[in-house]
């Protein structure tokens, strides 16, 4: 089992991350499944990448099964630790989340990331790697859309995908919700899926929110446990010192027989009232058809007014 000796997991890094080599036509990226099964073919997906120009090379999870996971833990980082070790594989994208991630995230050696970057790509459970790769080698990654999306994804959100993966410039720009907080901010872009920025919290890939512009997302949740999860990123110290806030989808939300009582932006807004960095709400991104693809570990300048917001990478 792998662990990273010289990695804190809380490091606070005052710029960018380590960019990875940006895609050219002929690159190969490598589709693994780290986590879930998938339901079937991926065929939409791989047409894609490939009228991008690019080769696509299949794990070997892809058609694996092991109960709900896409093979057993041993397969899964078998497969994700051969896509990372082979220098020919200039991308690596996640076909889907679910769970299971956290279950291989320490037998995987990811030390090559900090001389040899390259581009890892999904959301969602993804966001254990995410984390994991900021937290100890300071590396962007793309919060984006993953092959198990990509028949249901927005034409936009796949374009800014690409963009990502291929250099090309990506901005924001949407109406602004009514419980938004208006103000400007410049700081790096971490985050991801809730449950999981709360799973990892005290492990080694964990890392400090200090300075930083925060994202945040997820599905399916019970509106109790949305309160939960962001109360515990509060008392963890993990929200006061933000640049940002930024709010995606929470989609699928779930509520109790008695109400909860409040929305998840009024959640939210009553847990950072007092602080005062510009918060938006759905930011397009997360559990959603138009889910933009974020350069996370990325320098994010972000504008929040009454009636719009924008943001664009530095």
């Amino acid at each position: 089992m792998y662990k990273p000796e010289a990695a804190s997991g809380l490091s606070d890094f005052p710029t960018s991350g380590l960019t990875p080599p940006f895609l050219k036509k002929g690159d190969k990226i490598a589709i693994t499944c780290p986590a879930k099964k998938l339901p079937g073919p991926m065929d939409d997906a791989i047409k894609l990448l490939q009228s991008w120009g690019l080769k696509v090379i299949l794990g070997e999870t892809i058609e694996a099964s092991y109960h709900q996971f896409a093979g057993d833990d041993e397969l899964r980082t078998r497969d994700l630790q051969r896509m990372i070790d082979d220098d020919s594989i200039k991308a690596i994208i996640a076909a889907r989340g679910g769970y299971g991630c956290i279950r291989i995230i320490d037998r995987v050696d990811f030390s090559s990331f900090a001389t040899h970057p390259k581009w890892l790509v999904g959301f969602s459970d993804i966001t254990v790697i995410h984390a994991h790769l900021f937290a100890n080698y300071n590396v962007q990654t793309i919060h984006g859309q993953m092959p198990v999306n990509i028949p249901d994804a927005s034409a936009y959100s796949l374009e800014t995908l690409r963009r990502a993966l291929f250099g090309e410039d990506i901005s924001y720009s949407f109406n602004s919700h009514s419980l938004n907080r208006s103000g400007e901010a410049i700081g790096m872009l971490i985050g991801g899926n809730l449950s999981l920025l709360v799973a990892v919290i005290g492990s080694v890939s964990d890392y400090s929110y200090d300075g930083k512009t925060l994202f945040i997302e997820d599905v399916g949740e019970y509106l109790y446990a949305v309160d939960r999860m962001v109360r515990t990123l509060d008392r963890a110290g993990k929200l006061k010192n933000l640049a940002g806030l930024l709010v995606g989808g929470f989609t699928k939300e779930k509520d109790n027989d008695i109400p909860f009582g409040q929305t998840v932006p009024e959640i939210i807004m009553e847990v950072v009232k007092n602080y005062n960095y510009p918060v938006c709400f759905d930011f397009p991104a997360g559990h959603v058809p138009d889910n933009q693809s974020l350069i996370l570990g990325k320098t994010l300048g972000l504008t929040v007014h009454e009636k719009q917001v924008m943001a664009n990478y530095i």
